[in-house]
């Protein structure tokens, strides 16, 4: 019996130990019982205007149970925020209103407490405690205009110069209809920059807005500040144009084809992708390399002289011609032609009329073998449909220099120069630029001006 009974105490005694064992593993292996605390995220770049509300991510796998929040000054905690959470989310977002503040005060702490879904810590959950600490700026940056052309014609140009300034500024640029973003080149000395804007050929006269300067600190206070400009309209020609089934077999299919593009079965279709799509994405790509390319060194002196023709030609389309394009007497499609297109003899020499760096140099779509020459601020030319190019990418060109051929490359039949002239990637009128007149007095003269200004100020 005493054998038995102590056979029974000893089972009895192992059973509770697995039980024991058993528990102590679940709960530690158990997603029940999880340690790792929430996740605490201010999305914050260390600033606070005291104006705009401040966002908190919370994230856990077991979900959110509680959080509180509290701001903390030099002898003040105060809670300003708490919620319990019935249902299980495993990603809380919510945001802290604007506290106020003595003026005195330049800087405040944000502290979260957080608790999880976990039954660990006796079933509490995991506490998270995080604190953020934050620089209080209620300025607005100084962002005022010195000088800046009198006017500016659809599709043409214009030059500004600013002064931006703030201890903690974040970003600076120039805006078109709020629709295109121009960035500013410094000028002279620190704080003050320069820009040449564009009005992008697409947007009508009626439909032009306001040309701004902006600019934004780390705590995202932004000061908006009107460019005036007397704003002139452009004459648009209009064009009509046959497609055939010729071109669209011997130019539309392999330039698409060239391009990595998939050709649709029909005529129309096959037209429409290369003078929509492909051209879209080809513009974006002008755009793009042009904006990423252009020089950003500070600017002491303009030196740009007029751009010249290609030597012994004539032009044979305009800038801002609107064409609209006809297939067996139905209008199929439209598109703007920007630049000019001169023609000579066949493989003709192109040379660059001012000095400046290669930043593209590539086959581009419908514009064939293209060269994208970068000039300062922010003033690059395009040479589109060339046979070969003399030059290559990052390399420094003189004026006068022959960078290119003439060709008829990518979604042309004959030989011909596209000439293009780029503010920051848009085409703009190129006359305005052959005009050693307009440049002097809607360029030249506005940064000058502004110059002495500059060097005048402390």
């Amino acid at each position: 019996m005493r054998r038995q009974k102590s056979n029974l105490v000893n089972i009895v005694l192992g059973l509770v130990f697995i039980l024991i064992i058993g528990g102590a593993a679940f709960v530690y292996f158990s997603p029940l019982f999880e340690k790792v605390p929430a996740k605490i995220v201010l999305k914050s770049t260390g600033y606070w205007n005291l104006k705009d509300d401040l966002t908190v991510e919370l994230s856990d796998k077991s979900g959110i149970r509680s959080y509180k929040v509290y701001y903390k000054t030099n002898n003040n905690i105060e809670e300003i925020a708490q919620n319990n959470i019935s249902a299980k989310q495993d990603k809380v977002i919510f945001n802290i209103k604007p506290i106020s503040l003595t003026p005195n005060i330049k800087k405040v702490t944000i502290a979260v407490e957080a608790y999880d879904n976990s039954f660990w810590n006796f079933f509490k959950g995991n506490a998270t405690y995080k604190e953020f600490t934050l620089d209080i700026d209620r300025k607005r940056p100084l962002a005022r205009v010195l000088a800046n052309s009198y006017n500016i014609r659809r599709g043409g140009s214009a030059a500004v110069v600013v002064e931006v300034k703030d201890e903690n500024l974040k970003d600076k640029y120039i805006t078109f209809n709020n629709d295109y973003r121009f960035e500013l080149i410094p000028y002279i000395k620190e704080g003050f920059y320069m820009a040449i804007v564009a009005w992008p050929i697409d947007i009508k006269f009626d439909q032009f807005s306001r040309v701004n300067l902006i600019a934004v600190d780390e705590a995202n206070n932004k000061t908006i500040t009107k460019i005036p400009f007397y704003i002139k309209d452009l004459k648009i020609k209009n064009d009509n144009l046959n497609i055939s089934d010729g071109f669209v077999s011997q130019v539309s299919i392999p330039v698409l084809e060239k391009s990595g593009y998939d050709i649709p079965e029909k005529t129309v279709d096959i037209f429409i992708k290369e003078n929509e799509d492909l051209r879209a994405n080809n513009v974006k790509t002008i755009r793009e390399e042009s904006v990423k390319n252009m020089s950003k060194e500070l600017v002491s002196n303009f030196r740009i002289k007029p751009f010249r023709r290609l030597s012994g030609s004539k032009t044979v389309a305009g800038f801002a011609e609107r064409r609209s394009y006809f297939y067996e007497g139905e209008k199929i499609d439209e598109a703007w032609h920007l630049g000019v297109d001169w023609a000579s003899i066949k493989h003709a020499d192109i040379k660059v009329s001012n000095k400046g760096k290669v930043v593209f140099s590539n086959y581009l779509g419908i514009y064939g073998n293209s060269l994208i020459i970068d000039h300062g601020f922010g003033l690059q030319t395009l040479y589109a449909h060339t046979s070969q190019f003399n030059v290559g990418k990052n390399e420094e060109v003189k004026a006068g220099q022959v960078i290119a051929n003439t060709g008829s490359t990518g979604a042309v039949f004959g030989d011909h120069l596209h000439f293009g002239l780029l503010v920051q990637g848009i085409e703009v009128n190129p006359l305005e630029w052959m005009d050693k007149n307009w440049i002097k007095t809607r360029v030249s003269n506005i940064l000058d001006e502004a110059k002495q200004e500059i060097r005048s100020s402390k």
